[in-house]
């Protein structure tokens, strides 16, 4: 049908074209005769007028004939693909359900193939995850009753260690007892003051309970070289005041007090010492305050300074059982070096005698080297003799005997030697 119009369409500009120039060829005679030839041009452009319109009229009812033809064959054509395309998707579908029940069967089939196979994997799975929490639990419990034995058995030196606490509660009760006593505290720090001291000491380095010229007795004296001579060590403590500064209920006016009356105590214990056991060309110039808690020590240190620095203004020492460890180690150094200086004369002679011994061992040994020099000489010698001697017994048996007489190889062997 497009390609009548597009004949319709040319045709139509031809006719177009055709008239213009006729209309043109006759403009041209017009102005040559218009009276006579408007009436003839007029005439035959009615009949060409005619003439065109009739064969307008028959092409378009041959166009329309045409158009109506082709119509009803475009019309038969697509109604004949659409039942074509109908049948085709008719059979399609058909095609479809029969795979798709096909699909759906063998993906059931191997949808239950799969499905077998994971629950026999999960059952495997299943059983040996069961076999290993049976393992895990039986270990747990084995576990848990070690721990539980080893808690009993904790449980039971506990209890035994809580007894032993109980029982040493209970001494730590008597100690306080005990020191609370003026002479149970002094019998005490003597005690205390005798095992540091033969633990630490030489035997003739000192002496316990010794009584001095002006007839006090010191718990201990320390027998040290000149110039620091003897020292007299005391073991008794003043401690009523200081077990008052820390009882329980006390106010801060009476903890106050006490701490006062400690101060005083130990000046006063100071005093006592400096005055007792301090003696001219017979004691030290200084003395030493044993205190046998080193609790009292620290506190005395840290919160009452003015009273060490008055104890040492007197020549006092004040020391805990901790430091006079220390001081006992230091006084037995000096006591060690001394003796190596009153042996030094030994030491000399020693010495002397271990020059002239080393003197004889310096010879003996260069004469000893000589002689192994020469020793060393003589075995060459011997190895290169043993060599010729060795030689010519190969040269005997390989029968290659020089026609030498004998006693020319005598003398060459001999001039060889």
């Amino acid at each position: 049908m497009l390609e009548l119009l597009i004949v319709l369409i040319v045709l139509l500009l031809l006719v177009a074209g055709w008239l213009a120039w006729r209309v043109a060829a006759l403009g041209g005679k017009l102005e040559s005769s218009p009276a006579e030839l408007e009436k003839g041009l007029e005439q035959k452009h009615r009949e060409m007028l005619k003439d065109l319109h009739g064969g307008l009229a028959q092409l378009g009812d041959r166009l329309g004939s045409n158009f109506g033809e082709s119509s009803d064959r475009l019309r038969n054509t697509l109604a004949e693909e659409l039942k074509q395309t109908r049948d085709t998707l008719h059979a399609l579908k058909l095609s479809l359900s029969e795979n798709l029940g096909e699909s759906r069967e063998a993906m059931v089939k191997q949808l239950a193939a799969t499905t077998e196979q994971l629950n026999a994997k999960i059952d495997q799975r299943l059983e040996q995850i069961s076999g290993k929490v049976s393992e895990r639990l039986d270990e747990g419990f084995k576990k848990t009753n070690e721990t539980f034995v080893n808690v009993m058995q904790r449980l039971a030196t506990i209890d035994e260690a809580q007894k032993k606490i109980d029982s040493l509660t209970g001494s730590v009760v008597s100690l306080q007892e005990l020191l609370g006593d003026k002479k149970s505290r002094g019998a005490f720090g003597e005690v205390q003051l005798e095992a540091l001291v033969r633990n630490v000491m030489p035997t003739g380095a000192f002496e316990m309970q010794y009584t001095l010229s002006n007839g006090t007795r010191a718990d201990c004296v320390l027998k040290l070289p000149e110039p620091t001579g003897m020292v007299a060590v005391d073991s008794k403590f003043p401690l009523e005041n200081y077990h008052r500064m820390f009882e329980a209920g006390v106010n801060e006016a009476d903890r106050s007090l006490a701490q006062k009356a400690f101060r005083s105590d130990i000046k006063k214990h100071v005093d006592a010492i400096a005055s007792k056991y301090i003696i001219a060309h017979e004691t030290s110039d200084g003395a030493v305050m044993f205190v046998p808690a080193e609790a009292v020590f620290a506190e005395i240190h840290a919160y009452h300074g003015e009273v060490v620095d008055y104890a040492n203004a007197r020549r006092v020492w004040i020391v805990s059982p901790t430091t006079l460890m220390a001081v006992l180690n230091t006084a037995r150094a000096v006591l060690k070096d001394v003796e190596t200086r009153k042996q030094i004369h030994v030491i000399k002679e020693s010495l002397a005698r271990l020059a002239v011994e080393f003197g004889r061992f310096d010879e003996r040994m260069k004469k000893l080297a000589d002689h192994i020099r020469q020793a060393n000489e003589d075995v060459e010698k011997i190895q290169v003799t043993g060599g010729k001697i060795s030689q010519q017994f190969q040269r005997i048996e390989a029968a290659e005997i020089d026609d030498e007489p004998a006693a020319d190889n005598v003398v060459r062997l001999a001039d060889e030697r």
